[in-house]
């Protein structure tokens, strides 16, 4: 563990999952007793494929579930100590907990700058207050400074989301629920919108939980890890050990010691056995 990760894991545990189970439409168990922990100052990843439950875990923490006919019927939510269910996402957000849904969810018919400012809509610290985090997220997505009086439906795939991360930051948080970042993104501007999380994370102090299909993007600038499947943490560690653990080399970053390998080659019940024994 490096010495950051070490200093990260020391820190105060902002957010805490214990043993939740979420069920869809009164029938569907999606999570099966799924806990993890954030600690103040850190970027914590979830990892899975498609299904295995990490969209699902933001929704709970962030009640976004209800809108879908989810409900937490098991275990608890905590933040800075306090149990955080039954809150609305309005009441989140202004306790500092804010997520930024996967496909970005911009409004296309505003204008890039109008979308950043409904990001402050909770806020009661006046107009030079928000002003000033206006430039702060014009610093750090420069190219949403420039595009800043187009409609956002008429921007790229990469510019809705830093707008929405953008608009996310407006609220000033103290977490972000950030889910599927990469997604439909070329190669080069998800490294460009991870530069960025690891900036404010590092420059800002934002702490991050962010749900990531694309492991090798996300354990190269996290610093914890949890990987899902079927709805269940079936392994955790720093993430500099998952990404040397020969496990997640073979089914998750394509490698083996033999070398690069297909995921159609691989037999899930092998990565089960291995992981759940």
């Amino acid at each position: 563990m490096t010495d950051v990760a070490k200093d990260i894991a020391s820190n105060e545990t902002l957010l805490e999952v214990n043993n939740i189970e979420v069920i869809y439409n009164h029938v569907i168990l999606v999570l099966k007793g799924v806990s993890l922990s954030v600690p103040k100052g850190g970027i914590t990843t979830l990892l899975g494929g498609n299904g295995a439950g990490k969209s699902t875990t933001l929704k709970a923490i962030s009640a976004l579930l209800h809108s879908e006919r989810g409900e937490v019927t098991k275990g608890t939510i905590t933040y800075r100590g306090d149990d955080i269910s039954g809150h609305s996402p309005a009441s989140l957000v202004r306790r500092g907990i804010i997520q930024v849904m996967e496909g970005r969810h911009v409004f296309e018919h505003l204008t890039v700058e109008e979308n950043l400012l409904t990001g402050a809509y909770t806020r009661k610290d006046g107009r030079g207050a928000i002003a000033a985090d206006l430039e702060m997220v014009y610093d750090y997505f420069p190219r949403l400074k420039e595009r800043r009086r187009s409609q956002a439906g008429y921007t790229s795939g990469g510019e809705q989301q830093m707008l929405a991360i953008g608009r996310a930051l407006m609220s000033r948080p103290e977490t972000i629920l950030l889910d599927e970042p990469s997604m439909g993104l070329a190669p080069q501007l998800v490294e460009e919108i991870f530069t960025i999380v690891r900036n404010l994370n590092e420059k800002e102090g934002a702490t991050f939980l962010l749900a990531e299909q694309n492991t090798n993007v996300a354990l190269r600038y996290a610093h914890y890890g949890y990987i899902l499947e079927n709805g269940r943490v079936v392994m955790d560690g720093p993430a500099e050990d998952l990404r040397e653990n020969p496990d997640v080399k073979e089914f998750y970053l394509g490698m083996s010691e033999e070398g690069r390998k297909s995921f159609r080659d691989v037999r899930s019940y092998r990565r089960r056995k291995r992981w759940l024994a």
